[in-house]
Order: structure tokens, then sequence, then C-alpha cells
């Protein structure tokens, strides 16, 4: 099968979740707790969101987003502001997130990479501060039934959110960037950003537009990418899946879509 990159353009940006390299979570003062803590031990009436509890910022994450700013070459605003990003899940226990949007601590940054085609550089949109979300553990009772279970040590720990511009084209260009920040956190000390302990996420919205157009295509996001190799492959995947739908003639629909890794493919989530 011809190379579809021949026919369409992908259109790819990607949106990175470090976990910061802080002793106490974002707005309280539980330590950020180790891999093997027992669960709901490192909790608190904040983290927990429990009425009448109140955030009290946390310095050193703040610190570690500017310095980030500063690596990437970003500026950074006069005046900053928090957001609340508002969904009901169970492991969102005040049912909003302490965010940031339009007055995020860095903006307008830039990473350079190296390629096989040679230097590229990505444009990165902005690098914002959050609190993490609790962990949801699906497992079987002792009757045999699905439980999910909470586990609220990971509720407030400190994240930095770095979304890139609609820049990058290949699924190695993509790789690479991903590589080169994760460099950058170890470097300037803001994050561990290992993948394989949750510390560094990446997620990839892909589209294709026939060459020579201008408008994007029907963007689709993708999620549970845990290793470089992982994300290289899931945008190959895509770029490819979404190739053969619209050579079909097949319309594409806006949605999220998982990476199974064991099967080398992307599947609906929502």
């Amino acid at each position: 099968t011809a190379d579809p990159l021949t026919r369409y353009e992908a259109v790819i940006g990607i949106e990175i979740h470090c976990q910061l390299r802080t002793v106490t979570k974002m707005f309280c003062s539980c330590s950020v707790p180790d891999d093997g803590a027992e669960p709901n031990t490192h909790v608190c009436p904040v983290c927990l969101g429990l009425p009448g509890a109140l955030p009290v910022i946390n310095r050193r994450a703040v610190e570690l987003v500017l310095l980030t700013g500063m690596a990437i070459e970003a500026t950074t605003p006069d005046a900053t502001r928090w957001d609340r990003k508002n969904y009901f899940y169970p492991d969102l226990p005040k049912g909003y997130q302490i965010s940031q949007y339009d007055l995020p601590l860095a903006a307008a940054g830039r990473l350079a990479i190296e390629t096989s085609d040679g230097p590229f550089v990505v444009g990165i949109t902005r690098a914002h501060l959050e609190e993490d979300t609790a962990k949801l553990v699906h497992a079987s009772g002792d009757d045999g039934r699905k439980v999910s279970l909470v586990d609220f040590n990971r509720s407030g720990v400190p994240l930095m959110e770095i979304v890139t511009e609609p820049d990058i084209r290949t699924a190695e260009q993509a790789r690479r960037y991903a590589e080169e920040l994760q460099l950058l956190m170890r470097s300037i000390g803001a994050s561990d950003a290992d993948m394989e302990r949750g510390q560094m996420r990446v997620e990839a919205n892909v589209s294709l537009r026939p060459r020579g157009t201008e408008p994007f295509g029907t963007r689709v996001e993708v999620k549970n990418m845990n290793s470089f190799r992982s994300v290289e492959r899931a945008i190959q995947y895509e770029i490819a899946r979404q190739a053969a739908a619209l050579d079909a003639g097949e319309p594409l629909r806006q949605e999220t879509r998982g990476w199974a890794d064991d099967r080398g493919e992307t599947y609906h989530m929502r």
C-alpha cells in the first residue's frame, strides 16, 4: 500500500502532562506518594474535595513551570489566572479540576528537534499548571462482580500540561518531540518524566487533509500511549486508518481513541 502521506498531509498536535518534581501536592501539604504507597493514605480534606477546605498554592510547582517556560523560550504574563475545568467523574472529588487556560504561566514557546529529515522546530502554545485527578482501579470483587475502586493518593499532585501548535506532520517528528521534551524536563529538574510510572503522559490530536489544501480535517485524539515507540506506532496507525476511510469516501467523526499496544491499533473510547 502506498504511503498515505503522498496523498494527504497529517496535522498533529501533542499534549503532554508531566508530574512536577515537588515534595507536596499542588494545593495542600500532603506529600506526593511513592508508587508503592497504600491507597488513600496521602490525603486530606483539600485533596479529597471536602466542603469548606481551601487550597493554598504550591510555590515550588509555580517556579518549575516558570523554569520550563524559560527553557522553551516562552513568554510569561504579568498576571496569571486559575480556572475551573468542570466535569463529573468518580476520580474528581470536587466536580471540577483547578487548571489554567487563557492566562497560563508560559505561552508562545518553541522546541527544536532533530529528525531523519533534518532539524525541525515545534511551536508550543502554552505550558500551564493544574492538579492531577485520583486513580480509578477496575477489579473484581470476592463474589465475582466487577467493581471500581478510587485511590485518592494521586488527587492534587502538581501537573504541568504542555500543548503544541498543530505544527507536527509525521509520527517520527511526534516521537522525537516527546523524547526531547523528556530530556529537557529531566535536565532542568522540573520532572522525572518517567512514562512507565505515569509521570509523563502523551496524547496526540491527529487529522488529515488533502495535500495542497489549507482547512484542517476532522480531529481525532489518541490516548494511552505509554512509550515513545507507542507514540510513533499509534500515530502511524491513525494516519493510515484515516487515509483509508477518506479514500473509501467514509466520513470521519471527531472522537477520542485509545491505543492498544498489544494489537497495534487504536480503538473508539468516546
